[in-house]
């Protein structure tokens, strides 16, 4: 089950197969290995940097540091805490169906483990970035009533398309909104800071995940950190295979609910219509995704 060299991954794929079963029995040696290494050298840096939710999150889940866990197992220690599960993925899926999934208090997760020998950076992500990254913050409820309202933003983002008459114009807005949406996704839920009065912390699980990044996101003046402004998130491209520039701070998780509240409302008022060009890239399964949703899941 290593990334990019897993034969049940590649089938999935060739069967359009989002979700599937996590097949625990193919792990290598080799993968639990690994998983065992990316968590022992990231104990120290989660000690100094991750931000107390986190920290308590991780004690909630009692990870086997010596094996690459069990979403099953996972989700016995989760669901209990805030309704979240792990819902394991055959990798990419598009955006609709991931924000929906937010929405069923279920997070996509990838089950594939990096290489030994490349620990640092994949351009995807692996579990050791899905469950010791994000899953650890799906069991404060908090941040999880936040990940829930993001979801639902997916469905009125398709109710919205689905009103306009010309094809062309609902790919236009939804290219728009869906680059809105996943901006805000990346500068909070993967690249997030959080200063809550004892200090600035990461939260963000691109951070959490990353043995280098995650220092440097608050130790290197090469870092611009700046207040969340939404005006500015919407329209900010971002950085995709380098240490992020910029970053942007919030105080509370009921403040990251309140600004997810505000980006509904500039969706809904047509704010979100016409923001930046750049990163991200909005592909045409992604499009697709929001224009074949499903009628019943789809709210005004």
């Amino acid at each position: 089950m290593t990334t990019t060299r897993s034969p049940q991954i590649e089938s999935a794929h060739e069967r359009d197969e989002f979700y599937i079963r996590q097949p625990y029995e193919v792990y290598s040696e080799e993968n639990h290995t690994t998983w065992t290494r990316l968590y022992a050298r990231m104990e120290d840096r989660w000690a100094e940097f991750a931000n107390r939710h986190f920290l308590a999150g991780i004690e909630r889940l009692h990870f086997d540091q010596s094996a690459v866990p069990r979403l099953e197992d996972v989700n016995e220690f989760l669901r209990p805490l805030t309704g979240f599960s792990a819902k394991a993925v055959s990798g990419y899926i598009p955006a609709f169906q991931f924000f929906d999934c937010l929405a069923r208090r279920e997070f996509p997760t990838t089950i594939t483990v990096r290489p030994g020998d490349n620990l640092d950076y994949l351009p995807e992500p692996d579990i050791f970035h899905d469950i010791a990254g994000h899953v650890p913050m799906h069991t404060d409820p908090a941040f999880a009533d936040t990940l829930v309202r993001f979801g639902t933003l997916a469905r009125r983002a398709a109710a919205r398309a689905r009103k306009l008459p010309d094809l062309d114009d609902r790919v236009r807005q939804l290219s728009s909104v869906v680059k809105a949406l996943s901006r805000f996704f990346w500068f909070s839920i993967e690249f997030g800071l959080m200063d809550d009065g004892n200090g600035t912390k990461a939260y963000g699980s691109g951070l959490l995940s990353s043995y280098g990044e995650l220092e440097h996101s608050l130790r290197s003046p090469e870092v611009q950190r700046y207040p969340f402004q939404l005006e500015w998130v919407v329209n900010q491209a971002f950085e995709v295979d380098s240490y992020q520039p910029l970053l942007f701070v919030i105080e509370s998780f009921d403040q990251l609910f309140e600004l997810v509240g505000e980006l509904d409302d500039w969706m809904v008022e047509g704010r979100l219509d016409n923001v930046a060009q750049g990163e991200p890239d909005v592909g045409t399964a992604d499009i697709r995704s929001f224009l074949s949703a499903p009628e019943e899941v789809v709210i005004a």
